[in-house]
């Protein structure tokens, strides 16, 4: 509040008006001139509607493009699911199929190209004004504007080049466009780009972050950021084709040998298998657990007399681990079988699968194709997977023998005899087996029994020392296994000795098992992903992994 006897100041008129409220001449002639700008701009506006109308009227091939309606669905001669089966269609024959548009160009008023993409495939696609077919250059100007990735439908005659088209994989024959639709219609700005994935991602030793590199290729968070684009590179599409058929080959040799594909549960009501490795969720009114593997429901069905069991399915690891092979979500191939005599039933039973799965892979034409579009692309690694000779069995050495060789080689393995094999080690072990035996592929038996779970069963022979064994692909693991207990009081006594309450709650489902008598058994868990990334010797687990989750990723 002012003061009595405060001056009041009048106050200052505000720009473009006087004092009387009257708008000024300045602003009079402003108000003039933005309103004939804007009476040009709806007149330049209408005169461009009224030629786009006018040529719209006179497009004779208006009914030939544009968006995919009931209207232009007419029913094709000959319909090619894939671009390859273009191939069998003879010259000057009519075919219709679906792809994205790769690239697009306008080469005059007249004349455009297409490059048309299905997955691993190009094929160059004409539209030129005129002919038999009345293509208009309103058609010829809409499909060279088209935006890339778009999904279109095309109908043309095939016709061989004047030169075979080099930028193309279908380099002896073209399309002459009758009629496109667009399916789909992406975008205009992309976030990235299909042929910055053409090329391996630049590598790094940890997780997937940017590297500091000069590589225009896309980085692989760029990719994981922007998988659905990232994935329709080539090389990207035979990494998952490739996984498909890991588990064919997987499923195949289980049911030839006599195994059931089980399906068990993901959710555990307690904790059972380490407690801080595990996710908790919330279930209703209580918790409840994702399992760290399915190896408490294997073990059951052996008891349930199912015989032996195999599962294929994912495993959840809480585990808060940044490197380019951990995971938290997984996909586990894991198998239980009844044991006769020896647990070395299981171990070579999981030796010989992984031979017949890695040969397979080499020698498969489907799959032999997929890593020769891997290698174009310059994953120089991929299937470069040396083997024992056909007819021999897998190199095993027990856990003892590859601390020696390691010794021998000028590895510091500590003074403890039962110390842990690092990372580091393993990798290291995998060149010497490389070197020594000539082969990618080995396993490990006999581990301490303090480096196992108190499932393990101890070794009959030496009680510090396991009836386990772990598989290795280029020195890094792949699977863990071992013979399980199957007796109930030694089962609770090596659990006591684990740390392991066997009064727990959550384990009363899993003792009846034995309560009730079970068979000897024992099986393993491979990592899918895992036999992938080494068979491609890739440097990122991330990479063979369609929507990976790590400690800090859980997107897309």
């Amino acid at each position: 509040m002012s003061s009595q006897g405060e001056v009041k100041l009048p106050e200052r008129p505000k720009e473009g008006i006087h004092a009387d409220g009257a708008p000024s001449k300045n602003a009079l002639k402003k108000a003039a001139k933005e309103k004939e700008k804007a009476e040009k701009a709806a007149k330049r506006l209408a005169q461009e509607r009224a030629e786009k109308a006018k040529a719209d009227a006179n497009d004779t091939a208006k009914h030939l493009y544009g968006p995919l309606c009931s209207s232009s669905q007419r029913p094709a001669k000959k319909f090619c699911t894939h671009l390859t089966d273009v191939k069998s269609i003879g010259d000057g024959d009519e075919v219709t199929f679906q792809a994205r548009v790769y690239n697009a160009r306008v080469q005059s008023a007249r004349l455009a190209f297409l490059v048309l993409r299905d997955q691993e495939h190009t094929v160059q696609a004409v539209i030129a004004e005129g002919g038999e077919h009345g293509i208009s250059r309103q058609m010829v100007k809409y499909c060279g504007g088209m935006n890339i990735e778009s999904y279109v439908r095309v109908t043309g005659l095939v016709k061989p080049p004047k030169e075979p088209v080099h930028s193309t994989t279908l380099s002896d024959f073209e399309l002459h466009v009758k009629s496109l639709y667009v399916i789909s219609q992406a975008e205009e700005q992309l976030p990235l780009q299909v042929k910055d994935c053409l090329k391996p991602p630049s590598t790094r030793d940890e997780g997937e972050g940017e590297a500091e590199t000069n590589d225009p290729n896309a980085s692989l968070k760029t990719r994981l950021d922007n998988k659905v684009i990232a994935s329709r590179a080539p090389a990207t599409t035979a990494i998952f084709h490739l996984q498909s058929e890991v588990t064919a080959i997987y499923t195949e040799y289980m049911l030839a040998h006599g195994f059931t594909m089980i399906q068990p549960s993901y959710l555990a009501g307690a904790a059972t298998e380490g407690g801080s490795g595990v996710f908790e969720v919330s279930y209703f009114d209580r918790k409840a657990y994702l399992t760290q593997s399915p190896q408490f429901f294997k073990q059951m069905a052996i008891a349930g007399d199912l015989g032996p069991v195999f599962v294929i399915g994912p495993v959840f690891r809480a585990e808060n681990s940044n490197t380019k092979r951990h995971l938290t979500e997984f996909t586990g191939l894991d198998f239980e079988m009844p044991i006769q005599e020896h647990y070395h039933e299981v171990l070579s039973f999981g030796e010989d699968l992984m031979l017949h799965l890695i040969r397979q892979l080499q020698t498969r034409p489907k799959c032999q194709y997929l890593v020769s579009i891997m290698k174009d692309a310059g994953y120089s690694e991929a299937g470069n997977f040396q083997l024992p000779a056909d007819g021999e069995k897998a190199t095993r050495i027990t856990f003892a023998e590859a601390k020696s060789l390691l010794k021998e080689s000028g590895y510091d393995i500590g003074p403890d005899p039962y110390a842990d094999i690092d990372t580091a080690q393993e990798k290291a072990l995998g060149d010497i087996m490389h070197q020594k035996y000539h082969t990618d592929f080995f396993s490990i038996d006999q581990y301490p029994m303090a480096l196992r779970p108190f499932y393990t069963h101890p070794s009959a022979s030496n009680p510090d020392l396991s009836n386990s064994y772990d598989f290795f692909m280029r020195g890094q693991e792949i699977m863990s296994g071992a013979q399980r207990i199957h007796e109930l009081p030694m089962l609770k006594e090596m659990m006591k000795a684990k740390g392991v309450n066997p009064d727990d709650a959550g384990f009363k489902d899993y003792e009846d098992a034995f309560r009730f008598g079970c068979p000897m058994h024992g099986g393993g868990g491979l990592g899918l992903n895992r036999i992938l990334q080494f068979f491609l010797g890739l440097n990122n687990i991330r990479e063979v992994t369609l929507f990976p989750r790590d400690p800090v990723r859980l997107a897309p």
